[in-house]
């Protein structure tokens, strides 16, 4: 295995955001062709946006955000750690790729599919397990500082907010892009590669 090589990845998410959603599926293509492993990890947009000036659009939408993300940790905590990933594909592919935008019937059909209690979507209105999801929110940002959000990538004992993507780059050339930001990320001193978006991520 090459000196910048990773064999493990740690990738935090919220299931709302639609570039981690796109990165994830990134992720995804990467495990095919190099060999590395992940362990996703449960962020929270509406963690990280507690006490900022918000537009009301963009408030709303994080008082929703609490749902989802409660209901997975609450389903790790009682299931395990090996519920995560399957709970932020279905909640994934329901609101980015189906557009399902009422987050009650996300949660109730995400549980559904992974096999987990109904009863657990009574989560997504209790504070019961928010110590967790705080400290797994925090076990991410801390790695990264507050100015970024999600996703988080950690690899090598290195941590970026990012990559940023806006299409799902599949086989090959996943793996290409993987072996360019371990690379990066192998050197000490770096930090930033950034330029504003021109267009929307697309899913498919």
């Amino acid at each position: 295995m090459p000196e910048t090589a990773a064999s493990k990845a740690d990738f935090w998410f919220d299931p709302l955001c639609p570039f981690a959603w796109i990165t994830s599926r990134w992720v995804g293509e990467v495990e095919e062709v190099r060999d590395i492993e992940t362990e996703w990890h449960v962020m929270s947009l509406a963690v990280l946006n507690e006490g900022r000036d918000l537009d009301p659009g963009y408030r709303e939408l994080m008082d929703k955000a609490w749902g989802p993300v409660r209901v997975i940790i609450a389903a790790r905590e009682q299931h395990g750690d090996r519920v995560i990933k399957p709970l932020y594909d279905a909640m994934g592919s329901l609101i980015h790729d189906a557009g399902e935008k009422d987050f009650g019937i996300v949660i109730s059909k995400a549980l559904a599919e992974c096999g987990l209690p109904a009863g657990l979507a009574a989560e997504a209105s209790s504070d019961a397990f928010d110590v967790q999801l705080r400290a797994s929110h925090e076990e991410g940002i801390s790695l990264v500082g507050q100015d970024v959000g999600t996703p988080v990538v950690a690899f090598n004992g290195t941590a970026f907010f990012g990559p940023v993507l806006t299409r799902i780059p599949r086989r090959e050339e996943a793996g290409r892009l993987w072996d360019a930001a371990v690379t990066l990320a192998a050197y000490p001193h770096f930090f930033e590669i950034k330029r504003s978006r021109t267009e929307r991520p697309e899913f498919n």
